[in-house]
């Protein structure tokens, strides 16, 4: 599949302030050899808002918000923080010190702190608070309260948010990249696949309202191995994940979000440098099984060089089968998957 045209960093300035000339609107550094850029001024009303979702993780969340405020265009955002209750007794002292720290955070053209009474639990606080801000905003910026961002992130996807807002194609993007060798002769910044991520990322009204949260194809989908196998192809692990999500095994926003991706025919707009470390990959969230360092990156340190977001865009099929590699399920899985659905179905069966 293939997008139109190209947007260049010149033709996204002159769109945001309607043709004005684009002098003084950039300032260019060189840093360690590198062409970095970052914005001097921006256009504030056409700045995404950032939804921070906090749960009970304090250290991590200073992190994140610290990271956040080193970027040039903090300043510049509206920042709407989502503090989940607790969930037990346990936990009430740990959201409390979570949301006594958000009232003293700055740095933000406006901060909006919502704090939830009830635990909604990561998925139901997400889908609320997603859907509460794009329809407000008509497009947002997402990140949880483990990422550590990038002096670059908040710029690369507010332009990419710009270029791509008619590209009906791109569901999403994200700051976040694998930890993959790209191919020598890929010379875009940017990359499309299959499936999206969490980690860091953005998208618009009109593609976050397409998504069908009850999955009410389901049934179809799981009789028809044709559209699992094209499921799959962001990640042999993706129809289980579904399974398990629609089986009640796990409650996740992210692999419906995924499937509406695919639903849609549409793919995540990826960077080619990462701008978003997971820091939460310790074992200590709720949805985190045990500490793995699978996805650890090394991100960008705001040296990025001159970034273009063409419209001609393709899916590269050298970097799609190494992103594949990462979400190859062993056959000891499989068979175990396929054991799990046997047994869940007698049980339903009686």
């Amino acid at each position: 599949m293939k997008l139109g045209g190209e947007c260049c960093i010149r033709n996204h300035v002159q769109s945001l302030f309607g043709g004005m000339r684009w002098r003084g609107v950039f300032s260019f550094e060189v840093r360690g050899g590198g062409l970095g850029k970052r914005f001097e001024r921006m256009n504030v009303d056409k700045l995404a808002p950032i939804a921070i979702f906090a749960y009970n993780r304090l250290r991590h969340l200073e992190k994140t918000a610290e990271s956040l405020k080193a970027n040039c265009l903090a300043g510049q955002s509206e920042l709407l923080i989502y503090s989940d209750g607790p969930k037990n007794q346990e936990d009430e002292m740990r959201v409390q010190e979570v949301r006594d720290y958000l009232k003293t955070l700055s740095g933000f053209k406006m901060i909006t702190i919502v704090e939830r009474e009830r635990h909604l639990g990561l998925a139901n606080s997400i889908i609320a608070g997603v859907t509460s801000t794009i329809g407000n905003y008509g497009k947002v910026i997402v990140v949880e309260d483990d990422l550590v961002s990038s002096k670059s992130f908040l710029s690369y996807m507010n332009e990419a948010l710009e270029c791509y807002k008619d590209q009906k194609k791109v569901f999403s993007i994200t700051g976040y990249n694998y930890p993959l060798k790209i191919p020598q002769h890929y010379k875009h910044g940017v990359y499309l696949f299959y499936r999206c991520s969490s980690w860091g990322w953005a998208t618009w009204v009109d593609r976050w309202i397409k998504v069908d949260w009850g999955v009410s194809d389901f049934s179809k989908f799981l009789r028809d191995k044709a559209r699992q196998k094209l499921f799959n192809r962001g990640g042999e692990d993706l129809t289980p994940m579904l399974i398990s999500q629609m089986s009640g095994g796990i409650d996740s926003w992210a692999i419906r979000w995924c499937y509406a991706h695919y639903s849609n025919n549409a793919y995540c707009l990826y960077p080619t440098i990462s701008m978003i470390q997971n820091i939460g990959l310790d074992a200590s969230g709720t949805h985190c099984a045990g500490s793995t360092d699978k996805f650890r990156v090394k991100i960008d340190n705001g040296e990025i060089c001159d970034i273009t977001f063409p419209q001609d865009l393709e899916i590269d099929e050298d970097i799609i089968q190494e992103l594949r590699k990462m979400f190859r399920i062993s056959i000891g899985k499989r068979i175990l998957e396929k054991l799990k659905r046997l047994i869940n179905k007698i049980v339903r069966n009686g």
